[in-house]
């Protein structure tokens, strides 16, 4: 008779933007513990500074917790994993400083993760995905992103702002304080009238600055309800051509939507439709791990570590800019 398989237990911890994460999985995607705290405000957006100061403040409580969640003590973690890259280097850098602290003075591996590769590992183990095209949207992303050759590769993106940072900067000029996403997404029911507004996509990319330059001048012009719907219908409509051609390039049968904006009912109802007609099955990440998270962080720590990777304190400085084909994929 064999041994029981010894499970991996993996604390990660999330920090990249506006949210501070920590999550505690097993090598089964058993969620043991998943905290976190999102910094927000009444009006205005995200000060860097701020950010850091927020994630300073708030990891200790939520790692404690976290543990007592998880009825885990210390020795029963085997690895700890961070959110390296990509990012805002405020809060990155608070992030690595705190998993090195705790790698240090716990004595255990490190691991730092792509964010961005985070997203989509989670969304694939929650939805039972075998190789889908992904639809990545949050704040500071939007890329259409599929697995080829070692590496996910970018079939498309944005070329200015994320499509969350889209909805946000418009939302702020409404006075909607962050995340204004949420708001935006009711009143996009409550619209009647399209209002017309640019429509950017280049090719495989897209752009998003112009129609939110548009979409501010025409506030206090027409109801904003109207222009809320136009807004978020003429960005989704950019960003499902693009998905579209990609799905007819790879020949891909499913579809993940990951990432804070995959919550959006807009985007749901309008992937949805695009789905059913190229008989493509849609898959919609669990909110409660789309959005930035700790588990996402902790997950796809195991699968690097069970594959053998591993970061150095010397290796473990944040990198703002890594891309998501930067990653090579080890454990697929």
């Amino acid at each position: 008779m064999t041994a029981p398989r010894k499970k991996i237990v993996c604390l990660g911890l999330e920090g990249t933007a506006h949210t501070s994460g920590v999550g505690i999985v097993d090598s089964d995607c058993l969620i043991l513990a998943n905290e976190k705290h999102t910094f927000t405000t009444e009006e205005g957006g995200l000060i860097p500074r701020e950010l850091a100061d927020h994630h300073l403040e708030k990891f200790p409580g939520l790692i404690e917790n976290a543990l007592k969640k998880s009825k885990k003590e210390w020795k029963a973690i085997d690895c700890i994993a961070f959110s390296q890259e990509p990012g805002i280097g405020a809060p990155l850098t608070v992030t690595a400083t705190a998993a090195r602290t705790l790698a240090l003075l716990h004595n255990k591996p490190l691991v730092g993760v792509n964010h961005c590769v985070a997203h989509i590992e989670i969304g694939k183990k929650m939805c039972s995905c075998k190789d889908p095209l992904v639809l990545y949207v949050s704040g500071g992303n939007s890329q259409i992103i599929g697995y080829e050759s070692g590496r996910y590769r970018v079939y498309g993106e944005t070329l200015d702002t994320g499509v969350g940072n889209l909805l946000d900067t418009f939302g702020r000029s409404l006075g909607i304080g962050f995340p204004a996403g949420p708001v935006i997404d009711k009143m996009y029911f409550e619209g009647k009238e399209y209002i017309d507004l640019p429509y950017s996509v280049k090719g495989m990319d897209l752009a998003f600055s112009g129609l939110l330059t548009a979409a501010k001048l025409k506030i206090e012009k027409v109801k904003k309800e109207d222009l809320a719907y136009s807004l978020m219908h003429t960005a989704f409509a950019m960003l499902l051509e693009v998905t579209e051609r990609a799905l007819a390039h790879t020949g891909k049968k499913e579809l993940l939507i990951t990432g804070g904006v995959a919550a959006s009912k807009a985007l749901q109802k309008m992937a949805s439709e695009m789905c059913k007609e190229r008989e493509v099955k849609l898959y919609i990440c669990p909110q409660e791990v789309a959005q930035d998270n700790g588990v996402m962080v902790s997950w796809l720590g195991i699968l690097m570590y069970k594959s053998g990777v591993t970061t150095t304190i010397e290796e473990s400085k944040p990198n703002q800019r890594f891309r998501t084909d930067q990653q090579e994929v080890t454990w697929l």
